[in-house]
């Protein structure tokens, strides 16, 4: 008997001891997955971040939606729930280069169907390098609505990285519209003798805060519409402590605007741009263009006895009309809510491009980070970015081609060979280089539309200049910032003037260009790229202005389709698709 006993005690501690090292295994490989989890439930909801209601989307209720915080080689999962009732939906997550996950890039069109209302689509991707990202939508015109918000990505355990600080905060910029995106896109398709320009914003937003002047309104509002006492629209705080030091992730998510940001009396360290460890340099306005992310370092070194403004403004655009962004940096033990004692920033002059220009080309790798480009490219193309009139309708273009996106998207065309669905000619890689003057007006008579897309040979490197030039009004040149889909780049350089093929190649910084995936192209000047393409999939790249890429201006890069997967069936159901996904 008790021979027995002991003989199911040890039976007992062995199998216990089995099913505790079983249990330990399981959650080392569980931890060192470190799949992160989401469930979103996006919607329409009443809110007032500049103190005037409207309708915004939300995630969760929240606009800007939630930050998604992770570890280098973490998995993220995200279940969007569609309830936007009669609007579909895609999300694309800005940064994230979604090497083996292309169908999740969140590109309706190019990568996907749209997720439609009342459906639940789920994305997943791995985030292999740290670094601050964004995710925004990618439907229509539908980021102007609110639908945006941060990834944060930290360093392995164990590793480092070459700047220190104490605490870590995120701050969105973005500028504000009272119109719908509805409203919005039907006055940019009209045709050009009724065309309605979606016009400067009402506001700047930091971090979803702003304040517009309700007595500005043509009519008299009611209470309940425009409230400027209504604390949702009070200034986005961030509370220090003295003598720490801040690491501030910035971002643009703007619709239209280039900003500066700065901070009253704080100069700001650059340490990281668009995931990418920079050579620190030091500013007191941080120019930002839609789609960029940097981190700057501030140390908390002031008088301690008050607050201080963080503003933001529009540069590059005539006249800026929107009021300055406010927001306060909140020196404890100050009440937060406290306003500094002196007026805010006005900023630099609006049309003053040098500053902005300086700023480019400071912009190098950091030193014990670079990942030197090949030395030579394989193909290069020269995009000129033109507006024009065609067939009656004003749009945005390249090489004098207007982009247009298929009904079915371009991943699932292409791995089911329904070439038939986009047209098949090669747009072209060039322009009259010799003959045409980008400081004039031009009519661009031969311009026209298209939904052909350039191929790649994989693996191949290739160089894009980006050529600035006048658009349809007399004496003007916009500021438009290009980001890439799947890639980052190597920016080689920027400069004033037309791009001349045989001599501008020769100043290239090959030693320590910066990498990123949303760069800006300055008026009348030009800006040079990089990029290997290594990413089997399709990959849009286009002007980070909403407006702009709604009305033409960007192109869809193919690599190494055949090296793609099996497509999920969740991104099909619509086009040539339908039927051949979900039901």
């Amino acid at each position: 008997m008790a021979a027995g006993i002991l003989q199911c005690r040890r039976f007992m501690l062995k199998f216990l001891g089995l099913y505790f090292f079983t249990y330990l295994q399981y959650y080392s490989q569980t931890a060192d997955a470190r799949i992160r989890h989401y469930k979103w439930d996006v919607k329409y909801e009443y809110k007032s971040p500049d103190c005037y209601k409207k309708l915004v989307i939300t995630i969760n209720g929240r606009t800007p939606g939630p930050t998604i915080v992770a570890q280098q080689d973490d998995t993220i999962i995200v279940e969007v729930m569609n309830s936007l009732i009669t609007e579909n939906l895609a999300i694309h997550w800005h940064g994230i280069r979604q090497r083996e996950t292309p169908w999740s890039d969140g590109t309706e069109g190019v990568t996907q169907c749209p997720i439609l209302p009342g459906e639940t689509f789920k994305y997943q991707f791995k985030v292999d390098r740290p670094g601050t990202y964004l995710y925004h939508a990618h439907y229509g015109m539908q980021r102007t609505a609110g639908l945006y918000g941060l990834i944060r990505v930290s360093v392995r355990d164990g590793d480092s990285e070459p700047f220190a600080y104490d605490y870590d905060r995120s701050i969105i910029l973005n500028d504000w519209y009272h119109n719908s995106t509805y409203e919005q896109a039907t006055g940019l398709s009209l045709p050009s003798t009724n065309f309605i320009w979606v016009g400067e914003p009402q506001s700047l937003l930091i971090h979803g805060k702003g304040k517009f002047n309700c007595s500005s309104t043509v009519a008299s509002s009611p209470s309940w519409v425009c409230n400027e006492s209504n604390p949702e629209c009070s200034p986005f705080v961030i509370t220090v402590i003295p003598g720490k030091t801040y690491r501030l992730r910035i971002a643009s998510l703007t619709a239209l605007s280039a900003l500066s940001f700065e901070i009253e009396g704080h100069n700001m360290t650059v340490v990281e741009a668009d995931g990418h460890y920079v050579e620190p340099f030091v500013v007191k306005n941080l120019y930002i263009y839609s789609g960029e992310t940097y981190s700057v370092l501030i140390k908390v070194d002031q008088d301690p006895s008050r607050n201080y403004w963080m503003t933001t403004n529009v540069v590059s655009r005539r006249p800026p009309t929107a009021p300055t962004g406010l927001a306060i940096l909140n020196y404890y033990p100050n009440h937060p809510r406290r306003s500094p004692p002196t007026p805010p920033a006005l900023g630099p002059i609006w049309n003053d491009t040098e500053p902005r220009l300086a700023q480019s080309q400071a912009i190098k790798s950091h030193h014990s980070y670079i990942h030197t480009p090949p030395p030579t490219s394989d193909r290069v193309m020269v995009f000129l970015n033109t507006q024009n009139t065609i067939d009656g309708y004003r749009r945005w273009s390249v090489n004098n081609v207007s982009f247009n996106l298929p009904h079915t998207p371009y991943l699932v065309a292409l791995k089911l060979n329904l070439h038939h669905v986009f047209e098949q000619t090669t747009p072209p890689t060039g322009y009259d280089f010799k003959n045409y003057d980008i400081y004039s007006k031009h009519n661009n008579s031969n311009a026209t539309s298209s939904n052909a897309i350039y191929r790649l040979q994989f693996n191949a490197t290739i160089d894009i200049i980006l050529q600035n030039a006048n658009t349809m009004n007399i004496n003007d040149s916009e500021t438009h910032p290009w980001h890439l889909h799947g890639h980052d780049f190597w920016v080689l350089g920027h400069g004033k003037g037309k791009f001349d093929i045989y001599k501008d190649p020769r100043q290239y910084n090959l030693v320590n260009p910066i990498m990123k995936n949303t760069v800006p192209l300055h008026p009348y000047g030009w800006t040079a790229l990089r990029f290997k393409a290594d990413n089997p999939g399709v990959w849009a790249f286009h002007c980070h202005i909403e407006s702009h890429f709604y009305m033409g201006m960007g192109v869809v890069f193919e690599e190494g389709i055949e090296r793609v997967g099996s497509l999920p069936s969740s991104i099909m159901g619509c086009g040539d698709a339908r039927g051949l996904g979900r039901p």
